[in-house]
């Protein structure tokens, strides 16, 4: 039987970004070097805690400034956390044709608030292109945890079995996949769009 409801990821599959851009920008903003943001954001669990909305956009920037004995302009700061953004152009089409055949579609990601807010009010395929959105920092725990699997598909409305899940990275692919989803990798448009039509999905 074809999934009656399909869930993307949002970084690496409709949206590409790059952390090491980030990383050179906050950098910059804040006059300390890369690694240094690095560490303070990943090492020193600061993403993760945004991530999992234990601190919101303003908590991120206050722990940040702690960290690293800094105060740089906080509207500076988040333009240069998320200006790292472009759109995966060839899943554009597919998103709109899947959308047109009716298939019900949701985002299900591991991001902050910051980074969520600047996709959604920047591209058109974010806010409208999908009816479920079942966000890390909203749900309060990241893939591949089973948990936010179980809590995507009380949002969707579905059982877990009746669900396809796509993402780039495997380990999530195989947290969905244990949570009772379906799930492929992604890798490109072309061979997720074959990946569907093996499914039964017509579009």
């Amino acid at each position: 039987m074809p999934p009656n409801f399909l869930f993307f990821d949002l970084g690496k599959v409709l949206i590409n970004f790059s952390t090491e851009r980030m990383l050179e920008q906050m950098g910059a903003v804040a006059g300390i070097a890369p690694d240094r943001v690095r560490n303070v954001l990943f090492g020193g669990g600061l993403m993760q805690q945004h991530e999992t909305g234990r601190l919101d956009s303003r908590g991120l920037y206050e722990a940040f400034c702690t960290a690293t004995g800094t105060r740089p302009d906080y509207d500076a700061l988040v333009e240069a956390a998320t200006d790292i953004f472009e759109l995966n152009l060839p899943m554009l089409p597919l998103v709109a044709r899947l959308g047109q055949a009716g298939y019900p579609m949701g985002i299900l990601s591991n991001t902050g608030e910051t980074h969520w807010n600047y996709c959604f009010r920047r591209y058109r395929i974010v806010s409208d292109g999908f009816a479920v959105h079942a966000l890390s920092f909203r749900i309060g725990t990241v893939k591949p945890d089973v948990a936010i699997f179980h809590a995507a598909a009380e949002l969707a409305g579905h059982e877990p079995e009746e669900i396809l899940f796509v993402d780039d990275r495997i380990e999530h692919v195989a947290g969905a996949q244990a949570a009772g989803f379906d799930a492929v990798q992604f890798t490109t448009a072309e061979a997720l769009a074959g990946e569907l039509r093996r499914r039964g999905v017509r579009f």
